[in-house]
């Protein structure tokens, strides 16, 4: 049974929520902002350099850096870092944890990029 009929093609479907997914291809509205990740969009734009972000929270990171923002603090070493990405880096190299693991040799690495290099 598919009860919910679009009112502009009369297409019909068995949720309300399948509806609503649909009539935006009707519309052509976007409104997951992760699609534009994969579309090359990037309509926010730096003031101070620049430089284009597909998202506001990406643009939000980035401004930190020319504000000299640094809110994610690593306690034991009073570190300061402005993206919370670099926090983990940082915490992962001074902790045993090393979830990196050379599938040849079985040498455990803190961060992707250096089992890369490895």
């Amino acid at each position: 049974e598919k009860p919910y009929q679009c009112s502009q093609c009369h297409k019909a479907f068995s949720t309300n929520s399948n509806l609503i997914r649909h009539h935006i291809t009707h519309t052509r509205e976007k409104p997951y902002q992760h699609k534009i990740t994969h579309s090359g969009e990037k309509p926010y734009q730096c003031g101070i350099c620049d430089k284009d972000f597909s998202q506001s929270s990406h643009l939000i990171k980035h401004k930190r850096i020319h504000m000299g923002e640094k809110p994610y603090i690593r306690s034991q070493c009073d570190k300061a870092f402005s993206d919370d990405r670099h926090l983990i880096k940082h915490m992962r190299a001074h902790t045993v944890k090393k979830p990196y693991q050379c599938g040849i040799c079985d040498k455990d690495f803190s961060q992707n990029s250096h089992l890369i290099k490895h």
